[in-house]
């Protein structure tokens, strides 16, 4: 969808932004902070924001607070894209006494928000729909406003969740996180890595395709638009690239369940968004046993589009890890 530029509108009296030079196609986003120099963030839009003081009063969307909140900064309120209970991204985070503006994509209770008096919003810069998290082509004019209450910023997505983590991180630092509890989470990250990465050499004949079956079409993962499986080929995973996305979304290629055993991996990834629905979707139709991974059981989950934190991004690779070190890399022979 189109996404329409932010414009940066200094609606409060207390931020005096500043855009200054910088790459809008840095990986990661940078930010510092001091009692005597204010606040400082280049954010993923490539512009560096400054004020006079360390913002304190934060609207975020849910993704981006859960990050913000695993360093110890606690947004005022949050916008989330559907039902908070049913959002795996959002599951064991404690949002009481945080206000929620929405539970809806699209629509955000902007003057509800403005009874507030935020003095930042965060979410992801999308440079594909250059627009920010809850700004984007499709979001009701009425919601796109809230970008006139306080400034908009946050990492970018990209080719890699580290580099977007590791902008949440640099955010927190800059409103006022602990650089040790930062440094902590990243050396357990690091830890996980290294032993996937282990377990992927030691299983070199090993591949996957990430799916998420749904209705009448078999969705196949294009690793190109998800990076997190991006990441994982990276740390030597190979997760199979189908060869003929669909030209309307390349985030997926397209497949009729009759022709869902067109690639016959040695294990599946479903989208744990929709898990296990999905997973119960394919095993009702009847080639679900004419595909070889599922046929046999090996079948696991992946992190589809919601990671945004160390803790979480480390969890999640040391249940694949283990996947990995236990999987037949025979079986789609």
């Amino acid at each position: 969808m189109p996404r329409r530029h932010l414009v940066l509108v200094a609606l409060v009296p207390a931020l005096l932004l500043g855009g200054c030079a910088a790459d809008a196609d840095q990986a990661s986003s940078t930010g510092s902070s001091s009692a005597s120099s204010g606040w400082s963030y280049t954010s993923g839009d490539g512009k560096t924001y400054t004020a006079d003081a360390v913002p304190t009063r934060i609207v975020a969307h849910a993704y981006a607070a859960k990050a913000l909140m695993s360093y110890g900064i606690t947004p005022i309120a949050i916008y989330a894209d559907g039902p908070i209970k049913d959002d795996v991204g959002l599951r064991g985070v404690d949002f009481d006494g945080v206000e929620v503006l929405s539970e809806e994509w699209g629509v955000i209770d902007v003057a509800k928000a403005a009874t507030l008096h935020p003095d930042l919003v965060v979410g992801d810069w999308w440079p594909a729909e250059n627009a920010y998290s809850g700004m984007e082509g499709g979001v009701e004019e009425a919601s796109k406003k809230l970008a006139d209450l306080a400034p908009v910023v946050g990492p970018s997505q990209g080719d890699s969740i580290v580099d977007l983590v590791e902008g949440y991180a640099s955010l927190a630092r800059s409103l006022g996180a602990k650089a040790d509890v930062v440094d902590q989470q990243r050396a357990e990250f690091d830890a996980a890595v290294a032993d996937f990465k282990a377990a992927t050499a030691a299983k070199p004949d090993l591949d996957v395709l990430a799916v998420s079956p749904w209705e009448d079409t078999y969705a196949v993962a294009v690793p190109k638009y998800a990076p997190e499986l991006l990441d994982l080929q990276s740390w030597g995973l190979d997760v199979i690239d189908p060869t003929k996305p669909d030209a309307d979304f390349p985030y997926w290629q397209s497949l009729s369940f009759e022709n869902a055993d067109t690639y016959q991996p040695d294990a599946l990834l479903f989208d744990d968004r929709n898990y296990p629905g999905n997973k119960d979707t394919l095993a009702k139709q009847p080639i679900a046993a004419s595909i070889k991974a599922f046929a046999a059981g090996a079948t696991t989950t992946w992190p589809a589009y919601w990671l945004h934190t160390y803790p979480d991004y480390t969890t999640q690779l040391k249940q694949l890890t283990t996947f990995v070190q236990q999987a037949d890399d025979s079986i789609g022979d």
